[in-house]
């Protein structure tokens, strides 16, 4: 059994900066297809899951069918194990991370898609989709008809994904979203079958060497690319340099790898996974750049990245309490600036079917 690292986002609801996700999720898996309404675009409120648009079903696929083979493999976790992600801090961090991703890995993406073989439409499989941000950014800037399958393991997550998923492609063309729920950190060899993309936010840097080379495998398998973006780089710069900075980064980044979780390690780890597989790999930056606009989004990130580091290392804990406090009061005041850096991965998989 291996818990999973805390993120950010975990330190600062321990500390009071973000509420738990009611419930929890239960083993297994589940799927459901569902359409955006034609209501207009659909946004669900944080709090509940309550007002639920017309056409989807609450809870994204609360049962499965009879027969029915799951196609990820849950981790083992224990019964108080907290959510990983809570969807307050994922709609904080949205337009942040909207702003990051790496335009320029976009035009060789449409290129590998529009020259995959015997496609009508794509199929796009997003794991560990959380609210489904991957899906409104990625969805409308994309031609033809796309059919998304979101990867969770929190079915209220997953609710959150499939109200809120795009109607529409770049072209006009229709958008469909199914879910599955469950891990998504170990692929059976049957879970991207058919798919003609695969993308993730903010997923290598928890994930094992072993999960990574799965991962890559399973791409490989399927002959289609992966999109995997926002991955810590272990790089952070803040407005007026402290010296607590850097054994701060240290200190977090070491949290970060924890039972043998890669952290700022991944993208590399991934660059050797995808190129072993037959892949061509692009990297590009895709840096988080907060200032006044994203008090706060940088408050949360700033307890939560203090307090991971000090929980790695408590010896800090008597230096990092007024550190946190004028750090947090500068970014009140709209005077700090900070930059964290992240990567954005782009795998072209040798596509299966004889196309190059």
């Amino acid at each position: 059994m291996r818990k999973t690292t805390a993120t950010p986002a975990d330190v600062a609801r321990r500390v009071g900066g973000i509420p738990a996700q009611p419930g929890r999720t239960e083993p297994g898996s589940v799927t459901e297809t569902l359409t955006p309404g034609d209501g207009g675009p659909l946004r669900p409120a944080v709090h509940g899951v309550e007002a639920v648009a017309p056409g989807v079903i609450a809870g994204a696929g609360p049962v499965g069918r009879p027969g029915e083979r799951p196609t990820v493999r849950l981790r083992d976790s224990a019964p108080e194990e907290q959510p990983r992600y809570a969807p307050e801090w994922l709609e904080l961090r949205e337009p942040a991370d909207a702003a990051a991703r790496a335009m320029d890995l976009l035009d060789p993406l449409r290129i590998r898609l529009a020259n995959l073989p015997g496609r009508s439409g794509l199929a796009i499989h997003d794991l560990g989709c959380g609210t489904g941000s991957m899906g409104r950014w990625l969805g409308p800037r994309l031609d033809g008809p796309q059919h998304w399958v979101l990867h969770d393991r929190d079915p209220y997550l997953l609710h959150f994904a499939a109200v809120a998923s795009p109607r529409a492609a770049a072209d006009g063309s229709r958008v469909t979203v199914e879910t599955r729920r469950g891990d998504v950190a170990r692929l059976t060899p049957d879970a991207l079958a058919g798919a003609s993309l695969v993308t993730a936010s903010a997923l290598l840097d928890v994930l094992t060497r072993e999960e990574i080379e799965t991962l890559a495998a399973a791409c490989a398998g399927a002959g289609c690319p992966a999109l995997l973006t926002l991955s810590v780089a272990g790089r952070v710069e803040l407005s007026a340099p402290d010296p607590l900075d850097q054994e701060i980064a240290a200190a977090f980044n070491d949290h970060q790898r924890r039972d043998g979780l890669l952290g700022p390690d991944a993208v590399n780890v991934a660059c050797e996974a995808f190129a072993d597989q037959g892949a061509t790999v692009k990297v590009h930056p895709s840096p988080w750049r907060l200032g006044p606009r994203n008090v706060g989004l940088t408050a949360q990130w700033l307890r939560g990245w203090v307090g991971a580091a000090v929980e790695e290392r408590p010896e800090l804990a008597e230096r990092a309490e007024p550190y946190l406090a004028a750090r947090l009061a500068a970014c009140a005041a709209g005077d700090l600036h900070v930059t964290v850096h992240h990567s954005d991965l782009l795998a072209l998989a040798r596509p299966t079917g004889g196309a190059g």
